[in-house]
């Protein structure tokens, strides 16, 4: 079932046990599968995400690893600029536009769970649990632990891009329907996590988000010198200032209501 609303409140479309695996196709932020479909969105909603996914034993206030087994995009998509749509054709690993080209690199760009409020939540702003982080380095391969915030998890994923530069300068990157999605979730009893976090192929990321962009730096900063602390054994003085000289801080993106930054610490 495809939602356009994070909520606590939303009967779960599947239930797997911690280890197991969810596979599903998914529509653009536009709620398109073709180029030419007209759009489905319902009135107010956001981004149409499969969802939501109950882990059963999942516990407020435990980790939730999200495992990016696959992300297999439709061989079309469109980045919009002011108002004006730019289309792309999927050519190989390669996304073309007219005498232009960029390298395909597709992710999800909301992997999230509901606040444990009622109602339904907005998809636009990540939130500490997730939702519309936006980080073009979570492709396949990559595992992002999130912050449980209600008992069963119940993850929300979806909103398609075939690549996207830091910073999503347009509000759009190339937003382009998954042919399959397949994901890994298991539940982690040995993390407490300020903000979200991830492990890529050569590096450990940490998340921050704030209408303030300072604030945004910070979070992530803090949350970067918890995971060196535990993962290097160092006191928070010493991962300071390693930090300092091999942490790199980058904006995830500008346009979401509030803005991210991510921290780099390559392997």
């Amino acid at each position: 079932m495809t939602r356009g609303f994070f909520s606590c409140e939303y009967e779960p479309v599947a239930r797997i046990d911690p280890g197991g695996r969810v596979v599903f196709e998914a529509l653009n932020a536009r709620w398109q599968w073709d180029r030419d479909d007209g759009s489905e969105r319902p009135e107010g909603a956001g981004h149409a995400l499969y969802g939501p996914i109950e882990v059963r034993g999942a516990r407020a206030g435990r980790a939730l690893a999200v495992g990016i087994d696959e992300v297999t995009p439709r061989p079309w998509g469109v980045t919009f600029a002011e108002g004006e749509p730019f289309h792309w054709e999927l050519d190989g690993d390669t996304w073309r536009h007219g005498r232009h080209s960029v390298r395909s690199a597709p992710f999800l760009g909301v992997v999230g769970m509901p606040p444990p409020e009622p109602g339904e939540h907005s998809t636009i702003p990540p939130r500490r649990f997730g939702g519309n982080i936006d980080c073009k380095l979570l492709i396949a391969g990559s595992t992002l632990y999130l912050p449980i915030p209600v008992d069963g998890a119940l993850l929300m994923a979806g909103d398609g891009h075939g690549a996207q530069g830091d910073g999503e300068v347009s509000g759009t990157a190339i937003e382009c329907p998954l042919q399959r999605v397949r994901l890994s979730l298991d539940v982690r009893d040995d993390l407490v996590l300020r903000s979200p976090i991830a492990r890529t192929g050569d590096a450990w990321l940490a998340f921050g988000f704030d209408e303030d962009l300072d604030a945004a730096a910070e979070q992530a900063t803090q949350t970067m010198l918890d995971l060196m602390e535990r993962e290097l054994g160092v006191e928070r003085r010493e991962a300071l200032a390693l930090a300092s000289v091999s942490v790199d801080l980058h904006v995830t993106q500008v346009v979401n209501q509030v803005k991210g930054v991510h921290a780099i610490l390559r392997a």
